[in-house]
């Protein structure tokens, strides 16, 4: 049986160090989250050519997940484990409620607008909810996972999955199943399994492309030759490869950017806000910002690596793999390797729904982190 959490203190910290531990916050994952934070309202500036009200909103709602995170912090590890089961369920009731209820914007039902409460989307909840319950399903389960076990965890992962791609909403859909597939694939099933899983995977593709909408295949379409409709569905993904290609080593510098500031490059305080950091700031600008990512990433998966029980380590592990999904995903959709699926820039992008997400889910990690089981 899983062991309940107690507050301890680590030696040879400093005492900035110490301080932060005391309200369960790692200091090198803080630094790192709030370079990338600093970094992004930056880059976000020059986007919004200065617009001190695009900047204002975005202080704001960073401000807001931070606080989020603070909060998320505090919770003891135990009372996630015991709530999971609950947030899971709840969540998949909202999400039966959007498609039944849920107020329709360009052409998909995303959001729920409940009385007394503020609109929406119960979705943004699964991308915590599912790892989580992943997780707490597989910490009591002997290792390697027996098959029924697999079928069951694959169950919690998939029927989440398929309800917010019905929305239609591929790109959370993808996150969601992402954060879930992670803890699968973090809780030691044989790599044999993986592999095997893959293959019927991309055997079921035929079908999926059957089932697929005509604007999604559309983006797949675009994503192999983005020049079949230069001025249409490949608009995006040219531009976006210009700016990024014509940043060269140093790029252009702040607010110089043509793609972006002349207004060919749609969506660029957004989803492709990537390109105006490879067309401003180069070559080196994207190092460094890859970079940021990498220190986050690493100081989470050690954080899991640590984690006192499998469920802490399988949630820090999961949460921290979402994060890197979403690094991967936005790049490889900017760079023309993925379709099109709206997933933003984890922190830089503009917005603040996936930012409390995130960094709700960081705050989960801290306090498995600074909550040890005793």
């Amino acid at each position: 049986m899983a062991r309940d959490y107690t507050r301890t203190m680590p030696i040879g910290l400093s005492q900035t160090q110490r301080r932060l531990y005391s309200v369960h916050l790692d200091y090198g994952l803080l630094l790192a989250l709030s370079a990338i934070v600093g970094f992004g309202l930056l880059v976000l500036n020059s986007a919004a050519r200065g617009d001190t009200g695009v900047l204002g909103n975005q202080i704001v709602r960073m401000g807001l997940a931070l606080a989020v995170m603070l909060l998320a912090a505090q919770i003891n590890p135990r009372l996630y484990r015991r709530w999971t089961p609950a947030i899971y369920v709840a969540g998949i009731v909202l999400l039966v409620a959007v498609l039944l209820f849920g107020e329709e914007v360009k052409g998909g039902k995303r959001w729920l607008d409940l009385p007394g409460l503020p609109r929406f989307q119960p979705s943004e909840l699964m991308k915590l909810a599912v790892p989580m319950a992943t997780a707490w399903f597989l910490h009591e389960q002997p290792s390697p996972l027996r098959f029924h076990h697999l079928l069951l965890a694959t169950a919690v992962v998939a029927v989440p999955a398929v309800l917010v791609a019905a929305q239609p909403d591929l790109g959370t859909g993808v996150m969601v199943a992402a954060g879930g597939l992670s803890v699968l694939v973090l809780s030691g099933i044989r790599w044999r399994l993986i592999a095997g899983v893959g293959v019927l995977a991309a055997l079921a593709m035929p079908l999926l492309w059957m089932v697929m909408l005509d604007y999604q295949k559309a983006r797949v379409l675009t994503m192999f030759n983005p020049e079949r409709d230069p001025l249409g569905a490949g608009w995006n993904i040219i531009q976006s490869k210009t700016a990024i290609g014509s940043g060269g080593l140093e790029g252009k510098g702040l607010f110089a950017g043509t793609q972006s500031q002349l207004d060919f490059l749609p969506e660029s305080r957004t989803d492709f806000i990537f390109a105006v950091i490879g067309e401003e700031l180069g070559l080196i600008g994207v190092t460094l910002m890859l970079g940021l990512y990498l220190v986050v990433i690493a100081r989470a998966l050690f954080i899991a690596s640590q984690a006192s029980d499998t469920f802490g380590r399988l949630t820090a592990g999961g949460l921290t793999l979402v994060f890197f999904a979403y690094v991967f995903v936005n790049i490889a959709m900017v760079s023309g390797l993925l379709p099109v699926v709206g997933v933003p820039l984890p922190l830089v992008s503009y917005g603040g729904t996936s930012a409390i997400t995130l960094l709700a889910g960081f705050g989960i990690v801290m306090s498995i982190h600074t909550h040890r089981s005793g």
